[in-house]
């Protein structure tokens, strides 16, 4: 077998560093198309007409239209700043349920939560708000995730490694960008009808997708998706307490399980309009709907304990119920409005407005009762309401400088309003240890932003980004005589640079070097207090203590925003077949970190004083890492190989918080590294296609706090689809997810001057069954 030595040895250096922990997924090759598609196509001569077939010779031939559009890896390598583009067609190719799973299979993204769940969103590994999330290039409402939205909405997802003027600063990990269905000049009309199992549980959903254009200038896109989930989950925990004067041992165990119903509506669509003159203008309604409930029932045991009846003084003191339920209901829905204008100046300048409006609401209800040996011992009811409005206006100015110069310059104003009830319950009654806080909150926050940048070519090698960007938020809440006031400004100055070895080259390199920051969000600052259900306060009067595993929450309202110094370095290499060998190495330094820290406060609604856990500001830290990528087909580089699209990546972490002792100081959430190895292949013998994936995150552990350690397990997601194209119009998928599920468990230890506490908690995952009919009508 011969083989092309010199880039196949390339190749296998990047995927032996990701074979420790590889995962595949898919890529189809990617060639620019040429600026005229049909003339790019191979000339075919008439017959005449004595040769025609005798259906068709006094047939009127139909106008045929061939669009050619840039390829993913053609707009990655034309970008100056690092920016990977995941196209529609490659968000279709796995058949994803969310786009969690799609962002998942890139370079150094990661998810929280058991395996095959889904979860927070994380560049680096790290998580807590440094991936700055944006739909449509807006941040969305505080209860919003990416899991709420499905695919069939997503036009194209951009992920941005540095940050850019233009999209924000609030980015220190990176940035993704998911761009909802776009009105398109060519006639969509799609069906999807999907039903997933797990555990028995079935999950119907349904999607449809309609493009199409009316009149001479406008065009519309309309996507709705309707689905209902529901689950299964088994949960476990223990806890052991070992007072250190004494020796004495508790155990607390609990075992239950959640059952879990989710209903949800999402409607995306768009209408634009483009005038001979080049002005354009759009409406984008955004629409999510949904409605849940859960019942979560678990026993507990308690060994070594003493009744506080008894000593009142003692460190192990009973808990007073051995078994709880709770059912609990939630309702929520968005709506939000994006309109946009572009108007051409001239031939060289461009004016673009956007105007945003939205609105949240959400209300839920919880009842819980808590029982000691079947008899009724407490109950606690909970019902909350919220109602978050938001506004955002942006002005940008573009203008072409000489063929050479882009020049840019903005301005943005954002606006937040949240009104929050709650009522809380116990026994019937009110409680009256959190009166002071009251039952009511209004809070608001303002940003207004100011960035200019300058994007310039030097010759056919060199290409710079400049840019600076600064922003002012402002926070305020008024909650029942304790009022938050908090204000911030951040100048973040911004540079970038892409290098070509040779004009026509393939191969480039990229720098960066810039300034972020992470500001805190509005709960963090305002969130009033939450007493934990485990040591509860008594009826009518002041709580008691409570221990450090199981502190009161609330938030902080002296936060100050992180702000980091940024490098990226990268070497590209794009192949002439389509696909990528790339190699990208990433530094942050951090200041003034936050962290959710413990301590003993004197608190107003105890008698003595409680371990409460709020967001503080802890120091600086210090994260790096290296990401290994490549993507390609395997016939490029093997002889009489199969086309077998591959992609692996390798992505390594390392950081360092300053103010925490080692070995284990590092971000919080960030594991040692990631991988993915994944491929698909379309059989030539039959109209199937085929492609799996793995996904591997290795387990570790964190200080999370000079006295607490915690540690979580290993992740490993292994999913696998088959395709069978019945003809162009229809195709049956059937997929898997989270094959071969493994148990998921965190734990911790926390090591004080009286006491160490070992807990953990978790349970298994399992495996997702889909089988999705996909039609053309």
């Amino acid at each position: 077998m011969q083989i092309h030595r010199l880039r196949l040895t390339t190749v296998a250096t990047l995927v032996a560093c990701g074979s420790c922990a590889a995962a595949f997924a898919q890529t189809t090759p990617a060639v620019p198309a040429a600026p005229d598609a049909a003339a790019s196509m191979p000339a075919r001569r008439p017959r005449p007409p004595e040769h025609r077939p005798a259906e068709t010779k006094n047939q009127q031939l139909e106008r045929v239209e061939v669009n050619g559009s840039a390829s993913d890896d053609s707009i990655r390598r034309a970008s100056t700043a690092s920016k990977i583009v995941i196209s529609r067609e490659e968000i279709e190719k796995f058949g994803d349920s969310t786009v969690g799973e799609v962002l998942k299979r890139l370079p150094g993204v990661t998810t929280g939560g058991r395996p095959g769940r889904g979860g927070e969103i994380r560049m680096r590994g790290m998580g807590g708000g440094y991936t700055q999330i944006l739909v449509n290039g807006e941040r969305m409402p505080p209860g919003f995730s990416l899991d709420q939205l499905p695919p069939d909405q997503v036009e194209r997802i951009e992920v941005l490694r540095a940050p850019t003027a233009e999209y924000g600063a609030r980015a220190i990990a990176g940035t993704i960008n998911v761009v909802l269905r776009e009105a398109l000049q060519k006639r969509i009309n799609d069906l999807r009808v999907q039903l997933a199992e797990e555990r028995g549980k079935l999950r119907p959903n349904i999607g449809w997708t309609r493009n199409d254009k009316f009149g001479q200038t406008g065009a519309y896109n309309v996507t709705l998706n309707a689905t209902r989930n529901e689950r299964i989950d088994d949960f476990h925990s223990t806890s052991t307490t070992h007072l250190l004067a004494t020796g004495q041992d508790s155990t607390v165990i609990n075992a239950g399980r959640n059952n879990a119903a989710n209903e949800s509506l999402n409607v995306n669509a768009r209408v634009q309009w483009k005038e001979a003159s080049g002005d354009s203008f759009a409406l984008q309604p955004f629409v999510v709907i949904n409605k849940g409930s859960s019942t979560n029932v678990f026993d507990q045991q308690q060994t070594g304990c003493v009744d506080p009846k008894v000593d009142p003084t003692s460190q192990i003191r009973c808990l007073n119920y051995n078994h709880a339920d709770t059912d609990s209901s939630n309702r929520s829905s968005m709506f939000r409005l994006h309109g946009q204008w572009q108007h051409r100046l001239d031939e060289s300048t461009r004016l673009e407005l956007r105007a945003a409006v939205g609105r949240m609401n959400g209300s839920g209800h919880s009842y819980r009762e808590e029982r000691e040996n079947g008899a009724l011992f407490r109950t606690q009811d909970d019902t909350t309401d919220n109602h978050h409005d938001s506004w955002s206006l942006a002005g940008k100015l573009s203008h072409q400088l000489g063929g050479e110069h882009s020049l840019v310059a903005g301005l943005e104003a954002e606006g937040q309003d949240l009104d929050q009830s709650r009522v809380t319950l116990q026994n019937g009654v009110r409680q009256s240890a959190l009166q002071d806080f009251g039952d009511n909150l209004s809070a608001s926050t303002r940003r207004y932003a100011y960035y200019a940048q300058d994007e310039w070519s030097v010759g056919k090698q060199w290409g710079f980004y400049a840019g600076l960007r600064g922003e002012t938020i402002t926070t305020s809440s008024a909650n029942a005589g304790n009022p938050v006031s908090n204000r911030s400004s951040v100048w973040t100055p911004l540079l970038h640079a892409v290098w070509k070895f040779d004009e026509a080259g393939r191969d480039q390199i990229r720098a960066s070097l810039t300034r972020s920051y992470r500001s805190p969000n509005l709960q963090d600052m305002i969130a009033r207090p939450s007493i934990n259900s485990q040591y509860a306060c008594p009826d009518n009067a002041l709580c008691g203590p409570n221990v450090i595993n199981y502190a009161d929450r609330m938030g902080n309202p002296d936060l100050k925003p992180e702000v980091a110094r940024g490098l990226e370095l990268a070497y590209e290499n794009y192949l002439s077949l389509g696909g990528i060998l790339s190699v990208n190495a990433f530094y942050r330094r951090i200041q003034d970190l936050i962290r959710v820290e413990p301590e003993l406060e004197t608190v107003s609604w105890a008698a003595v004083p409680r371990w409460v856990a709020r967001p503080r500001n802890i120091g600086d830290a210090t994260t790096y890492g290296i990401e290994f990528e490549a993507k390609f087909r395997l016939d490029q580089f093997v002889k009489d190989a199969l086309p077998v699209n591959i992609r692996s990546n390798l992505s390594l972490f390392r950081s360092h918080v300053n103010q925490i002792p080692g070995p284990h100081n590092t971000l919080d959430q960030q594991p040692p590294g990631t991988a993915n190895l994944g491929f698909d292949y379309r059989l030539h013998s039959l109209p199937l296609t085929v492609g799996g994936n793995v996904n591997y995150t290795p387990g570790y552990q964190i200080q999370q706090t000079e006295l607490q350690l915690t540690d979580l397990d290993k992740k490993r997601v292994a999913d696998a689809f088959a395709l069978w194209t019945f003809n162009p119009e229809v195709g049956v998928r059937l997929s898997a997810s989270n094959l071969a599920p493994l148990n998921y468990t965190t734990g911790s230890v926390v090591t004080t001057d009286k006491a160490v506490i070992a807990s953990r908690s978790g349970g298994p995952s399992y495996t997702l069954w889909q089988v999705r009919l996909e039609m053309k009508i």
